[in-house]
C-alpha cells in the first residue's frame, strides 16, 4: 500500500483528484484493513469532488472498521444530507456529537439538515446553543435567524441578521436574507436602506445589485429596474446575471428586447438553469413572429433540460408544466409530478397562477377537493404575508346616497374579461352607483380601456405599484364593494384582496374557481354554474337570476356567417375546438377522436396558433391515430385573434372537460356552430352548461361522457338540426339572458346593492 499511498500523494499534489480516488478505492478494495487516515483522505476527496453517492457509502465502509471515529460520522452526515437522506443524517450526526459533544461541527451539519427539513424549531435550539457557546460567531447568528424565519418569526430573524452583519460586514448571505425579509413584509424603503448599507462595505458585490433589481421588480417599479441595470451594464458588460435581470423585467411590455436580453445571458452562462427557463418561459410566451416556431425552440430547450436534469425547483415546473401543456406532452407532463404534489407545490411557494392548469387535470371528487385545498394553502399564506404588514384604513365616506363599486383587472382593454363586462360600463345609474376601475396592464391603452376608462369616475392605471401599495391606494378611495376581475392570471393582482381593502370584495369573471383568499366574500355565479355542494366554493355564491355573463358590443353582427352548412361546402362534417390546450388532456383527446372515428369521412379542426408547432401536430395527430383517425382527417387551422371567420368551416364544436369552454362557447354559438358539452360538479366544470342553457339549447350538455358521445352523434347526423341552429343560434341569443344586456347590468346591479345593504352578520349567516 506504501507504493500506492506514494501514487496517491503524488496525484493530489498534480491536481489529479480523480486518478487519487481511483487508486485508493482500488487499494482499499483489494485491502481494507488500512489505517482510518487512508479512509479519512477519500471521503474528503470525494466530498470535495461533489460524488456524494460513492461518499456515503465508502462512509459506511469507514465505519465498519472505525465506529468511534466521530469524522467519519460527521461525514457521513454530510453526504447524507445531500443524498437528501435526512433523517439518516441527522442520526448519523447525533452519533458524532454523542462522541464529542463540545465539537460545533457536526453541530452545524445538524443544524443545517434541520433547516432543509423545514424543522424551525428544533434548528433554533441547535443554533440557540452554538450561538451561546460564541455569541461572535455571525454564521451561527444567521443560520439562528434562518430557524426563527422557518417559524414565521421574521422580526426576531432580523434581530439576528442585523446582528450577523454587525458582526461581520462583508457577510453577503446575511445581508441578503436580512433585505428579503423586509421585501417579504413589503417595508422597502428600510429595505433600500440596508441594500446601501450592505454596498458601502461591499460595493463591487454583484449580489447586492442584483438583489436591488428584484426589490425593486417585486414592488413593481419595473421602469426602475430596467433603468438601473442599465446603469450597471458598463461596470457588468459580460456578465450573465445583469442580462438574465433584464429579460425578466422588460418581459411583460418588450418581449422581443427580452428574448435578445435572455439569449445573451444564456451565452455568458451556459450552465445557469435560472437562465435557460426563463428564455423557454418567455419564448413560449412570444406571439410576435413565428409564434409555433417559439413554443417549438421553447419545447424543444426544455426537452433537453429534461434528459439532463431533475426539474423540481417550484418555479421551473410552473414554466415546463405550461410549454408541455402547450404542445400536449400528456407522459411528460405527468413526470413532472402528481396532481396534488405538484399542486401544492405550487400553492405553497405561492404560484397560484399555475393552478389554472391544474383544472384539466380533476379526474374526481377527491381531486376537486384537493384543487379547493391548494387553493385555501395559498390564500392563507398571501393573508399571513399582508397582516404582517397592514395598511390604513380610512374612516367610512360620508354618505351620499351612491354605492361605489370597484372593479379591479388589467384586462379591461381588448380582452375577453373586457367584452363580457362591458354591459355594466354602458348601462348603469349613474344617480345611484360610481365605479372605479383599477388596472396594472403593462401595455399601451387601447379603444376598449379608452371607452371604459371614459364612463367611470376615476381609471386608476398603475403598472408600477406593487400590491400593498395597490391595496392602499383601493382602500384610500373608500370603496362599499370591490370585485376583481382576473385572479392571478397575466398581470393582475389578486394578493390585493388579502389586505381588504375593501369593507365587501368579491371574484367575477376572470378567474373559474374560487381565488382561496377568505377576504373575499362572494363568488359571483349563477343558477346553473353555481356548484353542486357547498365545499367546492369557498366564498358566498352570489347568485345573478339568469345568466352570471352577457355578450357585450364585441359580440356584433361584423362576424358574417356563411350561408349553408360547412358539411355541405367541404363534403364533409367538421367538428373542431378553438379552445386552449390548458384545457386539452389525454382523455378529452381521445374522447373527441372517438366521436370522428364513428363519423364516417367526418374531420376534427383545431383553430389555434399551436396548429404551426410540429410537436403539437405530432401529439394531436398520435392521439387520434390511437383511436383509428387518420392524419388526413385532423385539420390544423393556425390562427391567433382572427379566428371567428374559421367556425364557418366548423359544424359542432366539442367542448374540453373537466375546465370547459367559456368566451369560446359564446363565439361559437355566436357564429350558429352548436357546442356539445359536458358539466361537472365544480364551477369551472358548468361554464358551458350555464351558457347553453342561457342559450335555450341546454340539451346539448351532457352528465356523462356516454351522454356526450350520444349527443354529438345525434348532431352529427341530423343536418337538419344543424342547419336551423345555425340560422337560429344568433338571434336565440340576442333574445336570452346572454344577449340582453341592459337586463343583465339591471339585475347585476341590483344583486350588488342588496349586498352592500346586507349586514357582515347576515352575509356571514348567508354563508
Amino acid at each position: 500500500m506504501n507504493q500506492r499511498w506514494d501514487a496517491v500523494d503524488e496525484a493530489l499534489k498534480a491536481g489529479r483528484t480523480g486518478d487519487a480516488i481511483g487508486l485508493l478505492v482500488e487499494g482499499l478494495n483489494e485491502a481494507p484493513e488500512q489505517p482510518a487516515q487512508v479512509y479519512r483522505v477519500l471521503l474528503t476527496q470525494l466530498y470535495r469532488t461533489g460524488r456524494h453517492a460513492e461518499g456515503e457509502a465508502w462512509s459506511a465502509k469507514a465505519l465498519a472498521r472505525f465506529p468511534k471515529e466521530l469524522e467519519f460520522w460527521n461525514l457521513r452526515g454530510v453526504f447524507l444530507r445531500q443524498l437528501k437522506r435526512y433523517a439518516e443524517g441527522v442520526a448519523a450526526l447525533d452519533e458524532a456529537i454523542r462522541l464529542n459533544p463540545k465539537l460545533p461541527a457536526p453541530q452545524i451539519n445538524r443544524g443545517n439538515i434541520l433547516l432543509d427539513l423545514g424543522d424551525g424549531p428544533r434548528a433554533e435550539a441547535a443554533f440557540a446553543k452554538l450561538s451561546r457557546g460564541d455569541p461572535r460567531n455571525a454564521e451561527y447568528q444567521r443560520q439562528l435567524g434562518r430557524a426563527l424565519q422557518k417559524q414565521g418569526k421574521l422580526e426576531q430573524a432580523m434581530v439576528r441578521w442585523r446582528q450577523a452583519v454587525a458582526l461581520k460586514k462583508t457577510y453577503i448571505e446575511a445581508w441578503l436574507d436580512l433585505v428579503g425579509a423586509m421585501n417579504e413584509l413589503h417595508r422597502q424603503p428600510q429595505a433600500h436602506e440596508a441594500l446601501d448599507k450592505a454596498m458601502a462595505a461591499n460595493p463591487d458585490e454583484p449580489r447586492l445589485h442584483e438583489a436591488r433589481v428584484i426589490l425593486l421588480r417585486r414592488a413593481g417599479e419595473l421602469r426602475k429596474a430596467e433603468a438601473y441595470l442599465q446603469e450597471l451594464l458598463p461596470k457588468f458588460p459580460e456578465t450573465g446575471w445583469v442580462y438574465y435581470q433584464l429579460g425578466a423585467t422588460v418581459t411583460d411590455y418588450d418581449r422581443e428586447r427580452a428574448n435578445q436580453y435572455l439569449r445573451k445571458a444564456i451565452a455568458l452562462g451556459p450552465d445557469q438553469t435560472d437562465y435557460l427557463m426563463a428564455f423557454i418561459e418567455s419564448l413560449e410566451r412570444t406571439r410576435t413572429g413565428d409564434e409555433g416556431a417559439n413554443i417549438e425552440e421553447a419545447y424543444g430547450l426544455l426537452k433537453g433540460l429534461m434528459a439532463r436534469e431533475k426539474i423540481t425547483a417550484s418555479a421551473h415546473l410552473k414554466i415546463a408544466a405550461e410549454v408541455l401543456i402547450r404542445v400536449c406532452a400528456f407522459e411528460a407532463l405527468e413526470q413532472l409530478g402528481s396532481f396534488r404534489d405538484v399542486g401544492r407545490i405550487w400553492a405553497e411557494s405561492g404560484r397560484h397562477t399555475a393552478l389554472l392548469k391544474q383544472m384539466a387535470r380533476v379526474r374526481n371528487d377527491e381531486d376537486r377537493l384537493e384543487l379547493v385545498e391548494q387553493h385555501r394553502i395559498w390564500g392563507r399564506d398571501v393573508e399571513a404575508m399582508a397582516a404582517k404588514n397592514p395598511i390604513r384604513k380610512p374612516p367610512p365616506r360620508p354618505a351620499d346616497g351612491k354605492i361605489r363599486l370597484g372593479l379591479m383587472s388589467s384586462d379591461l382593454r381588448r380582452h375577453p374579461v373586457a367584452y363580457f363586462a362591458l354591459p355594466l360600463f354602458d348601462h348603469f345609474d349613474r344617480d345611484r352607483f360610481e365605479l372605479y376601475c383599477y388596472s396594472y396592464y403593462q401595455g399601451q391603452e387601447d379603444p376598449a380601456q379608452r371607452h371604459i376608462r371614459e364612463q367611470v369616475a376615476e381609471f386608476r392605471w398603475r403598472p408600477d405599484i406593487s400590491s400593498r401599495d395597490a391595496a392602499q391606494m383601493i382602500a384610500d378611495d373608500q370603496l362599499d364593494m370591490l370585485i376583481e376581475l382576473g385572479g392571478t392570471t397575466h398581470m393582475n393582482k389578486l394578493d390585493v384582496m388579502a389586505w381588504r381593502p375593501a369593507p365587501r370584495q368579491a371574484s367575477w369573471l376572470g378567474y373559474p374557481h374560487s381565488a382561496g383568499l377568505s377576504t373575499i366574500d362572494y363568488f359571483i355565479c349563477d343558477p346553473f354554474s353555481r356548484p353542486t355542494r357547498p365545499e367546492l366554493m369557498i366564498e358566498t355564491p352570489l347568485v345573478m337570476p339568469h345568466s352570471w355573463l352577457a355578450l357585450g358590443r364585441m359580440f356584433s353582427d361584423n362576424h358574417p356567417i356563411v350561408e349553408g352548412l360547412p358539411e355541405e361546402r367541404a363534403g364533409y362534417l367538421t367538428f373542431g375546438t378553438a379552445n386552449n390546450p390548458h384545457k386539452y388532456s389525454r382523455p378529452v383527446l381521445r374522447a373527441w377522436a372517438q366521436v370522428v372515428a364513428k363519423v364516417p369521412g367526418s374531420k376534427f379542426a383545431f383553430i389555434r396558433p399551436e396548429g404551426g408547432t410540429a410537436s403539437f401536430r405530432a401529439n394531436i395527430l398520435a392521439e387520434f391515430a390511437a383511436e383509428g383517425v387518420t392524419a388526413d382527417r385532423v385539420i390544423f387551422h393556425t390562427v391567433r385573434g382572427a379566428h371567428m371567420a374559421f367556425y364557418n368551416q366548423v359544424d359542432i364544436t366539442l367542448d374540453p372537460f373537466p375546465l370547459t369552454g367559456g368566451t369560446t362557447t359564446c363565439e361559437a354559438l355566436w357564429m350558429g356552430v352548436p357546442v356539445v358539452s359536458l358539466r361537472g360538479e365544480a364551477f369551472f366544470e358548468r361554464l358551458s352548461y350555464s351558457i347553453l342553457s342561457n342559450a335555450g339549447v341546454g340539451e346539448l350538455c351532457a352528465p356523462d361522457l356516454a351522454g356526450f358521445t350520444e349527443i354529438a352523434l345525434s348532431l352529427a347526423a341530423d343536418r337538419e338540426r344543424r342547419r336551423d341552429l345555425r340560422l337560429t343560434l344568433r338571434d336565440r341569443i340576442k333574445q336570452s339572458p346572454l344577449g340582453q344586456g341592459e337586463a343583465f347590468a339591471r339585475d347585476f346591479y341590483e344583486m350588488i346593492a342588496r349586498a352592500v345593504a346586507e349586514t357582515p352578520a347576515k352575509a356571514m349567516a348567508r354563508a
